[in-house]
């Protein structure tokens, strides 16, 4: 069958050779325990068309019966299903639990309330170094929960906040986990960093550091550097974190033994870790220390995201993208429009040149100033009554 026209294409095995018409009905059960039924539309040698009305939940090895008049003339059973990504659908209230095993597991049942979902973690020995009550963020800020109950093997976390006006969402594989109040064992450049140096020596110019949080962090990463005789390499330290932000005078410090170095606002993980509504400040102190220090800074995280994946940008990113001119540098994130914003970036940032440099106004004469001029008398006075 042609399945450029279906939602999934499914294979099945059978004992003998079955012969499926238009009209049969193929019944399941499927992997929740819910009966299915699915209506043959069409058939040819190679397969069948089926429609079906309610969700259902496929698994490999599942059977099908055939039935045509009341009567079963044939079962089959699934093979090869695709792998798919499995995902927690969490409201204000749940409980979750977060592992120190990260070993994958089947998420609850939507008609099982008492099942607690349970999520690993790819960095185990730091929850030994979070408390009852601390806080803790998923996917950037959109999932929030406090620990209930600690342990070095497990928290068990109550969901306080969602972004979604639902009352519930979505929690993906692969999504980052911020511990904003905890102080976690932690350290930057971790071994696969400095593994990695060795091949960013030989092939990078620009190496950036995440999660700087100490200036023994930025010296650390300098000795490996010289060790490695890579000294010709710039550095760009990310803030990202409150430890981060506090510790930046002593790592702009510290950093200053290399004639190229950077700072990024992440303001992503920067703005989970210190709170959003702080976000604004910080990076007003960091291009204010930044700007002191002569290090130039790059602004980076959701700056014109929504034109860049969507194609049209959100009023708010435009005067964002703005601000960004006090920053040497402008990072996008990807997407199918990342030419369009990139364009709609450069305009933006070509104009406000013109009024700002760094942290300074330039109060530069205004065209619409010039206008309003035109349309006046030689005689008249703006200030005539």
């Amino acid at each position: 069958m042609n399945d450029s026209d279906t939602d999934a294409c499914l294979m099945v095995t059978s004992d003998k050779a079955l012969a499926v018409r238009a009209g049969d009905t193929l019944r399941l059960r499927d992997a929740r325990g819910s009966k299915r039924k699915m209506r043959v539309v069409a058939a040819n040698q190679d397969g069948c068309l089926a429609e079906l009305n309610k969700t259902a939940y496929f698994t490999d090895g599942m059977q099908i019966k055939q039935r045509r008049a009341g009567k079963t003339h044939g079962r089959m059973r699934l093979t090869d299903l695709p792998p798919r990504e499995q995902h927690l659908t969490l409201r204000v209230g749940d409980l979750l639990t977060l592992t120190a095993d990260d070993d994958p597991v089947d998420p609850p049942s939507n008609d099982n309330d008492a099942e607690i979902a349970r999520i690993g973690c790819t960095l185990p020995h730091v929850l030994a170094a979070v408390g009852t009550g601390d806080p803790v963020w998923f996917d950037d800020g959109k999932i929030g929960a406090r620990v209930e109950s600690a342990s070095a093997e497990a928290l068990t976390l109550r969901i306080t906040q969602v972004a979604h006006a639902s009352g519930r969402a979505t929690l993906a594989s692969d999504k980052g986990i911020n511990f904003p109040d905890s102080t976690l064992p932690v350290r930057a450049p971790t071994e696969e960093d400095i593994e990695t140096l060795g091949f960013a020596a030989k092939h990078a110019d620009i190496v950036e550091m995440s999660f700087a949080n100490s200036a023994e962090d930025v010296i650390e990463l300098l000795d490996h550097l010289e060790r490695l005789d890579a000294k010709h390499l710039g550095v760009v330290l990310k803030i990202e974190t409150r430890a981060g932000f506090e510790n930046l005078p002593a790592m702009l410090l510290a950093g200053m033994r290399l004639p190229r170095l950077g700072v990024m606002i992440a303001r992503g993980d920067l703005a989970v870790e210190t709170g959003f509504e702080r976000l604004a400040e910080l990076q007003e102190e960091i291009l204010c220390l930044c700007e002191a220090a002569h290090v130039p800074v790059i602004w980076a995280t959701q700056v014109l995201e929504s034109l860049a994946k969507k194609g049209a940008p959100a009023r708010s990113e435009i005067t964002d993208a703005a601000m960004s001119v006090r920053a040497e540098c402008v990072m996008l994130n990807k997407g199918p429009y990342i030419i369009r914003a990139v364009t709609t970036l450069n305009d933006v940032l070509h104009r406000m040149r013109e009024h700002r440099t760094k942290k300074r106004d330039l109060l530069r004469s205004l065209h619409v100033a010039e206008r309003e001029a035109s349309f006046r008398k030689p005689s008249e006075s703006p200030l005539a009554s």
